[in-house]
């Protein structure tokens, strides 16, 4: 197995750029996808049984067609249907390991190293695992999690070969852990390897983000049994065999949360089917701190703004006013950029403060090409200054999802023609994005 890292783009690759002529209020309704943070591990767990497993809501995203396209490598047997959502999996039967190279580009793709290490016994890291350019993003708390279940990790020439010594005739032998932060890769390999080890295995300092939950009561489905399900502890019996399942996806709050900002950062109004409104107190909160409204009713979630955009001061008067990221249960430090731009939009001054990722915030010197006032403080802190005049504008994204949308966000603002450069991480999430901007009246398109 290999894990690769760089890729050239191929010469029948989709369109990059986009083309937004802004200026015009979105309204309407939209149906969000499944969120990928759930859809890419719970693809790489059906890995830990021979039975059928059928999912329901898959997203048409390239991550997920990517996983799809190793399987089918791997001789598994594979049904899906894109326009549908519909999967349906069987890995039974020997897996093909010549044919166990991995995706490229994709970060999530270690996430299939313990199932490849329970069937096939080994397993190889070639040079870095890449996802979006959100700084370093170290592999080591991968690599203790699997050696703390008896993996042998044997450094090679550009590559780590690991090798699983079985315990009790099971793949792995059980195990504790302590995490250094709250990973939700980490969490999941963790998961991943104590479903079939032989014995008890606990992990402290778990990630519980929706998607981690949503990860772990698929797991359950399949027959495994993990106590602290949403909590930072998880305990996890080790079961034989893991059975076939079903699964309904549910929606992505990040997606829920973004095109509800782009109703708002335009004048407009959308909402957004949201079956888990549960988990949105301290997204609605933050929307609130500029001036933003959010409503729950009926299975939709709605925001709009009275008036342009404003800074709400908190009622400490020397306090700056802040948006914080961090792990669940905080505000999810991926939806940071969407406030952002929210924040370069809105008159008044905001502070900015990613507590996870020190190189996630560089981008912000592409709002000025706007007209945007952004102040980069140090790697994990910026300052906007908005309500200053904005322009159409060339601007060019780094390879972070929702730094492209947030950039699209401003553009949409702002009448006049704008490009995005680089903007096809988007479909590294979000099936249909353009689609349904459209749907709601924007005027873009891939260029």
């Amino acid at each position: 197995m290999r894990l690769g890292i760089d890729s050239l783009r191929k010469a029948d690759a989709p369109l990059a750029n986009l083309i937004v002529r802004g200026g015009r209020p979105l309204r309407g309704r939209v149906i969000p996808s499944a969120n990928k943070n759930a859809v890419l591990p719970i693809l790489c767990a059906t890995l830990l049984t021979d039975q059928p497993v059928t999912l329901r809501g898959v997203s048409d995203i390239t991550d997920a067609r990517q996983i799809v396209e190793l399987f089918q490598r791997l001789g598994s047997k594979v049904e899906v249907d894109f326009e549908t959502g519909r999967l349906t999996v069987c890995h039974r039967g020997q897996l093909n390991a010549e044919a166990a190279r991995l995706p490229e580009g994709m970060r999530s793709s270690i996430m299939l190293i313990p199932a490849l290490l329970a069937r096939l016994g080994e397993a190889r890291i070639e040079g870095d695992v890449k996802g979006c350019t959100l700084g370093v993003r170290e592999i080591d708390p991968h690599i203790e999690v699997f050696q703390t279940f008896g993996v042998e990790v044997t450094p090679e020439r550009g590559a780590l070969a690991l090798h699983n010594v079985k315990g009790n005739g099971r793949p792995f032998s059980a195990a504790s852990h302590w995490l250094d932060y709250a990973s939700v890769t980490t969490t999941e390999n963790f998961v991943l390897c104590a479903a079939t080890a032989a014995g008890t295995s606990t992990l402290t300092n778990a990630a519980s983000e929706p998607h981690v939950q949503e990860f772990c009561a698929f797991l359950a489905k399949m027959g495994a049994k993990i106590d602290g399900i949403g909590t930072s502890r998880l305990v996890v019996e080790g079961v034989e065999h893991l059975s076939g399942a079903e699964h309904d996806f549910t929606e992505d709050f990040h997606e829920i949360a973004t095109f509800l900002a782009l109703g708002a950062i335009t004048g407009g109004e959308v909402s957004v089917r949201n079956a888990r409104p549960d988990q949105f107190p301290l997204i609605d909160r933050t929307f609130g701190k500029f001036g933003v409204q959010v409503t729950h009713k009926d299975g939709w979630s709605s925001a709009r703004a009275d008036g342009p955009l404003k800074i709400v001061h908190p009622f400490t008067a020397y306090i700056q006013p802040k948006v914080e990221a961090a792990p669940w249960p905080y505000l999810p430090v991926d939806l940071l950029p969407i406030f952002i731009a929210l924040g370069a939009k809105a008159d008044g001054e905001m502070l900015y403060w990613n507590k996870v990722y020190e190189g996630a915030l560089g981008w912000t010197s592409e709002l000025a090409k706007f007209g945007a006032h952004a102040l980069s403080c140090d790697p994990h802190r910026v300052i906007t200054f908005g309500g200053k005049p904005l322009a159409p504008a060339t601007v060019e994204s780094p390879y972070i999802i929702r730094v492209a949308i947030a950039l699209l966000m401003l553009a949409a603002s702002i009448e006049g023609a704008s490009k995005i450069l680089n903007a096809d991480p988007i479909r590294r999430a979000h099936p249909r994005f353009v689609e349904n901007l459209i749907a709601l009246g924007a005027d873009v398109e891939w260029a």
